[in-house]
């Protein structure tokens, strides 16, 4: 067999996808009749295939042997370039198209995504394989709106008319520092700087008119949102007024320290909240259960 370089059919002409298919089909299995046997083809078409290939490339891909055939040093360097190109386009495929995801998305206000549900989408993950989740952060309430959200995390009293909601939990409020910070601080915490965080949260003022306290200095730090004012306390900026639920894994790996000074608990919380027509969509209820809040769940 003779193998002629066409100008017209140069070399970086891609070849079909189906002879591609054909030889590595026959270069995995050594065997023209069984590739053939994989694809529905028969050998002939097989052998016509490989071919075709060979004169594009202008190469002999395989050796003709009395019995049977085997890859040529060209066959062998080449196919398993064409294997990972076939195996990319299948992954690809499989992971666009190969399985019916359904989508939803939930918004949330930026500390409450953060600390709260991207710490839940695992077992989210877990439970509802075909799932995909996406997060819209809100800042103030019109962006709900934009948002068109299948569940809102909302902060409130728990009454939106339209609306079903679930409690995530209980907005409890507790002064909280970093080890070492209060390590360095001797007996009187109040000494040491204070972190604020604005919003429709209780701050610091109102802590110390319903525990009964004197109220500590005068912030020296104020944040806009509670995870950056967190992660402030943890690296032992001050002391953070912190919202218990947001703050539990902190508190767990002993990132910051509970101070021994009473909590309070607002009348509003924080709520997984979605359209009444939602309740009826299909594993909805698997939804709130991996978002809401885990068994033994204490503030």
């Amino acid at each position: 067999m003779v193998f002629i370089m066409s100008d017209e059919q140069p070399t970086t002409t891609l070849p079909p996808l189906e002879w591609l298919r054909v030889f590595e089909a026959a270069g995995r299995l050594g065997c023209f009749t069984a590739a053939g046997s994989e694809l529905g083809l028969t050998q002939a078409a097989v052998s016509q295939r490989i071919r075709n290939l060979e004169a594009r490339l202008g190469v002999r891909l395989f050796l003709r042997l009395p019995r049977g055939v085997e890859l040529s040093a060209d066959g062998e360097a080449y196919l398993p370039h064409v294997q990972n190109a076939l195996n990319a386009m299948l992954r690809s495929t499989t992971d666009l198209f190969g399985a019916p995801r359904r989508k939803i998305t939930i918004a949330a206000p930026h500390s409450a995504a953060q600390l709260w549900i991207a710490p839940r989408l695992v077992a989210l993950a877990a439970a509802l394989p075909n799932l995909q989740v996406s997060v819209a952060t809100v800042h103030r309430p019109a962006d709900y709106s934009a948002a068109d959200a299948d569940f809102e995390v909302r902060f409130g009293t728990g009454n939106w008319p339209g609306r079903r909601a679930v409690r995530l939990f209980e907005e409890v409020l507790t002064p909280v520092a970093a080890p070492s910070l209060i390590e360095g601080a001797g007996a009187d915490w109040r000494r040491l700087p204070q972190i604020a965080v604005s919003g429709p949260r209780d701050g610091w003022r109102e802590w110390a008119a319903a525990t009964g306290v004197a109220p500590p200095r005068p912030p020296s730090l104020r944040f806009d949102s509670f995870a950056p004012a967190l992660y402030a306390a943890m690296a032992g900026a001050g002391v953070l007024l912190a919202s218990l639920g947001l703050t539990l894994p902190a508190l767990e790996t002993r990132g910051l320290v509970r101070l021994p000074e009473r909590s309070i608990q607002m009348e509003k919380a924080y709520w997984l909240t979605w359209p009444v027509s939602i309740s009826t969509f299909t594993d909805h209820e698997i939804i709130v259960s991996a978002l809401s809040p885990s068994d033994g769940l204490t503030t």
